[in-house]
């Protein structure tokens, strides 16, 4: 098993090549969203970002996933129903992911 700062490095190392292939700047915005939100809907990403990107929902979802799937650095709830789902950053990574956005 993983320290934890091995594993703030993996997901530092990650996020580098995830952002290094952002060609419109979409995905530095999304992550942006995170750190800035902290908990969002792909519904209210998706109205968020189309005003200032050209992208579709289901683009936008893509994304949400492979963030919370291949990083891991999401935390992902559901309603009761199930009908309703919430991405939020997870606290360990919200220092990590702003420090590469430069954000401060």
């Amino acid at each position: 098993m993983r320290s934890p700062s091995e594993l703030k490095k993996e997901i530092e190392t990650r996020l580098k090549g995830y952002l290094s292939r952002d060609r419109d700047g979409i995905r530095h915005e999304l992550l942006s969203l995170f750190v800035k939100v902290k908990s969002l809907t792909i519904p209210q990403i998706y109205r968020r970002l189309q005003k200032q990107f050209s992208i579709s929902y289901h683009s936008i979802a893509s994304m949400v996933g492979i963030i919370a799937s291949r990083m891991g650095i999401l935390h992902v709830k559901r309603n009761a129903e199930g009908t309703k789902t919430i991405y939020e950053l997870k606290d360990q990574y919200v220092d990590v992911v702003a420090k590469i956005l430069g954000i401060t």
